[in-house]
């Protein structure tokens, strides 16, 4: 292959799109051997004009590998790609990866400016997250919410036409498919799996523009999808626009999230047809006076949750952990300090049903910041708290219903609510 490239290029002629197996380039797929050689020549191969990089079936151990644009990176059934167990592959500098910042970590599938790539087939990537799982959870265990620094799986940074598609990503050490600053994403019929105490493994943290995601089965231990917005753009008003998430099943994990980096915005998120069970969270929207923005025009329709805690979450205080959306009560008397107001409005809920073993849900505003403009309609929520509303204008409730053992459907503070049902 190498040959042939070198004299279409001496001469002067166009690369074709190659069509190659990482085993014509000596991979082993063995499950002991590192195939990282063999395997990146197999996409260096296909860097100039493109190509398919084929997995035929077998255990593919690698460290980390960089895929170029009008890549195919094709895993065949009964083909899966193990990322290396030691921690030190994955660090730019090797050192004490426990004191390690993010950006000392190499992901490990990565790619920039990027167009035209593709992840496809009925094989799996899996990250070999438990080496690096236990010492996260220690962390965490130590200080709640933090987030002891690791490699995610897939990252693929400002890139155009990105598909992926029927193929698993499980075991990340820590998230396992960051499109960041992408444009025209598809995700269809992927699988996304981690232990549900996995620490911050989440499934999908996209940004960007024009995504469906759709047909995909998320079970992970943090974030099933959480929409970013960390960077304001002056060329961009919004840094995430137009999502459509439909036809998903949602299993462990924190729920169909947006945030909690919103200061760049995001706006225009449909979420339709889509089941939820056993998540922490169901429709969540989370910021914070340091990270916050416009988050609006946002429409869920037709969702199904049972077993999840709560149902809804509308927070512009959070505080870091799922738990914390929780534990929080009353409305805060002033914003914190931050100087990124968060501003939720436009936010549309229809067709809704949900089991909560706890709260029912939480919209909790800012008084210098009311989520505004919130409609709740055909809602039925049974929990064992009520819904709480604080710092919140113009929410609109049409044929909801909320059953509580105690009769108490609703605690409001600070809070413009018409349409409110009778305790039963």
């Amino acid at each position: 292959m190498k040959i042939f490239a070198a004299l279409f290029l001496s001469l002067g002629l166009p690369l074709f799109a190659a069509s190659v197996s990482v085993r014509d380039f000596g991979a082993t797929g063995n499950g002991q051997t590192f195939d990282t050689a063999a395997i990146q020549q197999a996409l260096d191969a296909c860097k100039e004009a493109g190509g398919t990089v084929k997995f035929p079936a077998g255990n593919y151990l690698s460290q980390p590998l960089r895929i170029y644009s009008k890549t195919i990176f094709q895993l065949d059934a009964g083909a899966t790609l193990f990322a290396s167990t030691n921690q030190m592959d994955f660090m730019k500098t090797p050192g004490d990866w426990w004191q390690a910042k993010g950006s000392d970590f190499i992901p490990f599938i990565s790619g920039k400016d990027l167009t035209d790539v593709t992840f496809t087939g009925s094989g799996v990537i899996d990250g070999n997250g438990f080496v690096w799982w236990p010492e996260a959870e220690k962390a965490r265990q130590i200080k709640s919410g933090y987030t002891l620094p690791r490699p995610n799986l897939i990252v693929i940074e400002r890139s155009k036409n990105l598909r992926v598609e029927n193929i698993t990503l499980q075991n990340s050490p820590k998230f396992h498919f960051v499109p960041t600053d992408c444009d025209d994403v598809v995700i269809t019929n992927v699988t996304f799996l981690a232990p549900e105490r996995a620490a911050n493994t989440d499934a999908m943290d996209p940004s960007g523009h024009h995504y469906l995601i759709t047909h995909c089965k998320i079970d992970v231990g943090d974030d099933n999808v959480a929409i970013k917005a960390g960077k304001k753009n002056k060329d961009v008003i919004f840094q995430s626009e137009d999502f459509t998430i439909t036809d998903c099943t949602f299993l462990h994990g924190h729920g169909m999230s947006i945030g909690s980096e919103t200061a760049g915005g995001v706006r225009n998120v449909t979420v339709k047809n889509c089941t939820f069970e056993n998540t922490e969270n169901g429709i969540r929207i989370k910021s914070d006076t340091r990270r916050g923005g416009i988050v609006e025009n946002i429409f869920c329709d037709n969702i199904s949750m049972k077993n999840v805690n709560p149902a809804i979450t509308f927070t512009t205080v959070y505080q870091g952990t799922s738990a914390g959306d929780k534990k929080q009560s009353g409305a805060p008397t002033n914003a914190v300090s931050g100087g990124n107001i968060p501003v939720y409005r436009n936010i549309r809920i229809s067709n809704l049903t949900a089991t909560c073993p706890k709260a029912a849900g939480l919209i909790l505003g800012l008084p210098e910041s009311c989520i505004s403009n919130v409609i709740f309609e055909n809602v039925t929520i049974s929990a064992a708290k009520p819904f709480s509303i604080s710092n919140a204008r113009g929410v609109l409730l049409k044929n909801v219903s909320i059953t509580v053992p105690n009769g108490e459907l609703f605690k409001l503070e600070n809070a413009e609510v018409s349409g409110l049902p009778a305790a039963k």
